[in-house]
């Protein structure tokens, strides 16, 4: 049987459009499933901090997630988030080491200025696996390494290596049901609490609490670049 010509070509399009359409839904699932998979993970990386965030990114609008006040903490019982390097030094001492943030080149500064500038002489101080920003002369709290005594005092509540999950659950009840996982640098898959920083959620940031066995390991205050 003869095909005429007219016929082969319509034939020859139906086909055509027969593969691009299966094509494209090729590519919806592979998007899906990417999208999918991005979405469990939810990286979100901060330059410097060698922590990668896959807290779940909906929660910052959520009013239901507790607020861990910097008002209402006190880190080794005597310092609020901001001092001064004074009395970091009377507190905890010598630093164990620092390190220009102009050498690290960080995406955000806790004493950026509005233009977006930071002091060229603006550093990191780390002393017990803490890590503070200081510039001239005034320091803030970045994040607090529990494993080796810090603690935080917060609420009346002492929070240090040895409190769990189910004393974290008591204080932050709803974020606990969004507890989530984290890669970090150095310690591998990290369970991690994300918290709002204040009741208005006027900050763009909010802050993650690692546990590790188990156990509160590190607290991280992280804003987006």
């Amino acid at each position: 049987m003869k095909l005429n010509v007219p016929l082969l070509v319509l034939i020859g399009v139906v086909i055509s459009l027969l593969i691009i359409s299966c094509a494209r839904e090729g590519e919806k699932s592979s998007k899906k499933a990417t999208q999918k998979q991005n979405k469990s993970k939810n990286v979100l990386s901060k330059s410097g901090s060698g922590i990668q965030n896959t807290a779940p990114e909906d929660l910052q609008n959520d009013t239901a997630v507790e607020v861990m006040d910097e008002k209402d903490m006190l880190i080794n019982g005597k310092l609020k988030r901001y001092f001064s390097l004074k009395e970091f030094q009377s507190v905890l001492g010598k630093p164990d080491s620092t390190q220009l943030l102009s050498d690290i080149e960080p995406c955000t500064s806790i004493f950026q200025e509005p233009d977006g500038s930071v002091h060229p002489e603006a550093r990191y101080v780390y002393k017990n696996g803490s890590r503070f920003e200081c510039s001239q002369e005034k320091v803030a709290i970045d994040q607090v390494n529990f494993s080796h005594g810090d603690f935080i005092i917060f609420r009346k509540q002492r929070l240090n290596r040895h409190t769990t999950l189910a004393t974290l659950k008591k204080l932050f009840p709803n974020a606990i049901k969004h507890v989530g996982v984290m890669d970090v640098a150095g310690e591998g898959a990290l369970q991690v609490i994300k918290l709002r920083e204040d009741k208005d959620n006027i900050t763009d940031g909010h802050i993650n609490v690692f546990l590790k066995f188990g156990k509160l390991y590190l607290l991280q205050w992280w804003f987006p670049c």
